[in-house]
This record gives C-alpha cells, sequence and structure tokens, in this order.
C-alpha cells in the first residue's frame, strides 16, 4: 500500500504530465528528427543525423521550450479551463499556480544553457521563442485572427530550429511547413468554437466570439480550400516519394471534414472535427518515412558508410 504522501506525489506528477501535455512532446520531437532525415538534410546519412550531438540539444531545448509554454499558457488559461475543460482543469489544479511558475522559470533557464552548447544564435532563438510563447498567452490569444496566426506559427516555429541549424532553404520545406501551418491554423478557429463558453465568460475576443460562428465556419472553409496550393506543389512539382498518398488522402478527409462543419453546432461536433486535425497533423509525421521507405525498410542510408 502507498502512503498518502506517495499517493500525493504521484497524483502531482500525474497533474504536471497533464499540465505539460507531455504526451505531445516525443511526437513533436519525433517530427523534428524524421523532418531533418526526410526533408531538411537529406543529403546528409540518416546516421549522422541521429547522432548528431547539437541537433539533440536543439529538439531536448525544443521540447523543454513547448513544455514550459504549456505551463504559462494553463497558468493564464486557469479560469477558461474551469468552463471549457473542468476534469483535466480539476487535475492541473492539484500543482499550485506558485508551483506552476517556479518550473516555469526553472524550465527555461535550463533552455537557455542548453541553447548555450550550440551556440549563440541557438541562443537568441530560444530567447524569442520562449518571449513569444508568454505574449501570446499573456496577451496575443484574447485577440482574433492575430492571436491564431500566432498560435499556429509557435506550433511551427520548433522546425525552424531544425531549419536554421541546417541551413538548406529547399523550396519543398516552405511548402511543407505551409500545409502543416494551415492545419494548425484551422484548428486553432475550431478549438475556438469549441471554447466559446469560456472565450465569452472570460473576455477572450476570438473569431467566434467577435465575428460569429457562422464566419469562423467561412474562414475555416476558405483556409481548407487553400490547403490546395502547398499540397499541389508537393505531389506535382517536388520530391515526396511516396508521402503524396498521405497528402491526397488528407485531401479527402479535409472534404468530409467541411461537409461536417457546416453540420455541427455543438462542443462534442467541434471535438470531434478538432480530433480529425489532430489525426491529420498526427498521421503526417508518421507519414513522413514515406518520402523514402528504403531508410527503414533496407536501411541503406542509415548504415551506408
Amino acid at each position: 500500500m502507498l502512503s498518502r504522501k506517495t499517493k500525493i506525489t504521484l497524483l502531482k506528477i500525474i497533474s504536471m504530465f497533464s499540465v505539460v501535455r507531455g504526451y505531445n512532446i516525443p511526437i513533436i520531437a519525433l517530427a523534428q528528427y524524421l523532418s531533418a532525415i526526410f526533408i531538411m538534410a537529406p543529403e546528409k546519412r540518416a546516421l549522422s543525423v541521429l547522432l548528431d550531438f547539437n541537433l539533440f540539444i536543439i529538439v531536448i531545448a525544443s521540447g523543454l521550450t513547448i513544455a514550459s509554454g504549456y505551463i504559462i499558457n494553463n497558468f493564464y488559461d486557469s479560469k477558461k479551463d474551469l468552463i471549457n475543460r473542468p476534469n483535466k482543469s480539476k487535475l492541473d489544479r492539484l500543482v499550485s499556480q506558485k508551483t506552476k511558475l517556479q518550473v516555469y522559470f526553472t524550465v527555461n533557464f535550463i533552455v537557455a544553457l542548453l541553447a548555450f552548447l550550440v551556440s549563440f544564435r541557438a541562443v537568441l532563438f530560444f530567447s524569442v521563442y520562449i518571449f513569444l510563447i508568454w505574449f501570446y498567452s499573456h496577451k496575443l490569444k484574447k485577440y482574433p485572427i492575430i492571436g491564431n496566426l500566432t498560435a499556429s506559427l509557435l506550433a511551427v516555429l520548433p522546425f525552424f530550429a531544425i531549419l536554421l541549424y541546417y541551413k538548406n532553404l529547399y523550396p519543398q520545406i516552405f511548402a511543407h511547413a505551409t500545409f502543416l501551418f494551415l492545419l494548425l491554423l484551422i484548428r486553432e478557429i475550431i478549438k475556438d468554437l469549441e471554447n466559446i463558453k469560456g472565450d465569452i465568460a472570460n473576455d477572450y475576443q476570438t473569431i467566434p466570439v467577435k465575428f460569429g460562428e457562422v464566419f469562423a465556419k467561412k474562414t475555416i472553409t476558405l483556409l481548407t480550400v487553400i490547403t490546395i496550393l502547398p499540397v499541389y506543389f508537393l505531389v506535382e512539382i517536388y520530391d515526396v516519394g511516396y508521402m503524396d498518398i498521405y497528402f491526397y488522402v488528407s485531401l479527402i478527409i479535409l472534404i468530409f471534414f467541411l461537409l461536417y462543419l457546416w453540420k455541427s453546432s455543438s462542443k462534442p461536433d467541434y471535438l470531434r472535427l478538432h480530433n480529425i486535425l489532430k489525426f491529420l497533423v498526427v498521421s503526417g509525421v508518421f507519414c513522413i518515412v514515406l518520402i523514402d521507405p528504403e531508410v527503414l525498410i533496407h536501411g541503406r542510408n542509415l548504415l551506408k558508410i
């Protein structure tokens, strides 16, 4: 039998894991490594990418920065989450606001130290990244359009850390980034529809609150149609190997997504739409290997000297 003190400690650990959304961070780290191997540095051996110490530090620093971002976002959204996510909010509140801030500053300090191991440019990048996350959580997320754009940009920035490291400005990289950015932007607006009650109660001027649900749906529809452009470039102009299957399937899913969107009117409906977009983003991470499956099937690029 566990003692009461041990149970409380375990609950607080689980609570902090919930606050930082620890289940997301390994996926982001995997996405960074796969992007480095297959998209941003395809001319390098996969093994050299995996064993690159500086890249490892960048990935760790990115994960810690994202974790600290979730902490500060949770700190500012505590009242709103009581309405929008009551069950999760109860779990998150097992850790005090003071403790969250202490962990937030400690994690950011560790990020700065890690960045110093790479370069001054890395320190500058992560300093700006941390500031932007704080500024978004404190101010920008309460405003329509700019809040959504900033949230989507912040979600893509960890990949730009890898891009800055390798300095390979292949045009297909920006096509991949644009497609991901559009999916994340659509997801942000869906989240606003999902959380409209809490946003109204806490004076968050999101797109649905300020302009109405119909306008938000029209915006989502327009953004979904625009995703055709990066997909066209990726499957018709650039070489993405078998990953073109993922993009074709994504477009089909997005068509049904739009049909369901215009029938949706409740939080459970918007939550399903949110999960569809989450599925597209996460599956896209794993489908990166389809660009050159031989790396996994034969280990040719992984083991060649």
